[in-house]
């Protein structure tokens, strides 16, 4: 299965984690284009400059360890589509370029249903898309995310609170 991953879905650490966790395990083929791992940069880049830095490093990371996930999309298929909010057509260009299955997005009212039908994609937000994934290894993934959370924080956390917190709360609920 592939996944075309929106913006929205990058920013929220622990939610990239657990993304790119079940990616990295192998429970499908992330995709992303240069246009949505900028819009995640941008976005972090409002806290300051260590974040930003912090941000561009991850994502050279990213395209480094799957370097076929990055799809440009051509103008011709972008100037196509309709969304409601022109600035996402991107996304729903580079999933159609990528051949995905699925858009993970947090913002439903963004990609109708109807229209991405008929483009033979579907929208799914992270909680769900992660909650439908091979629940014994997004539990070995979680374990790893928590792990890392705490190692960062230097504070304890529950797999459940990380979960909840990183706006996961049904797959909070799976793995407790």
């Amino acid at each position: 299965m592939k996944a075309t991953l929106d913006a929205c879905v990058l920013y929220p650490t622990v939610m990239r984690q657990m993304l790119l966790g079940a990616a990295e395990a192998g429970l499908y083929t992330p995709l992303w284009s240069p246009r949505i791992l900028e819009e995640w940069a941008r976005a972090v880049a409002r806290l300051g400059p260590r974040d930003e830095a912090i941000a561009r490093a991850d994502i050279a990371q990213m395209r480094a360890r799957w370097p076929m996930a990055c799809v440009t999309p051509p103008d011709s298929l972008i100037r196509r589509l309709h969304l409601p909010d022109v600035n996402d057509i991107h996304v729903l260009a580079s999933a159609i370029a990528g051949s995905a299955d699925v858009i993970v997005t947090q913002n439903a009212a963004d990609f109708p249903r109807g229209i991405l039908a008929e483009e033979g994609l579907r929208r799914q937000d992270a909680d769900q898309f992660l909650r439908g994934l091979d629940t014994h290894a997004m539990a070995r993934v979680a374990e790893q995310v928590r792990r890392e959370a705490e190692r960062l924080s230097g504070e304890p956390w529950t797999i459940r609170a990380l979960l909840k917190k990183a706006r996961l709360p049904r797959l909070a609920k799976l793995l407790d």
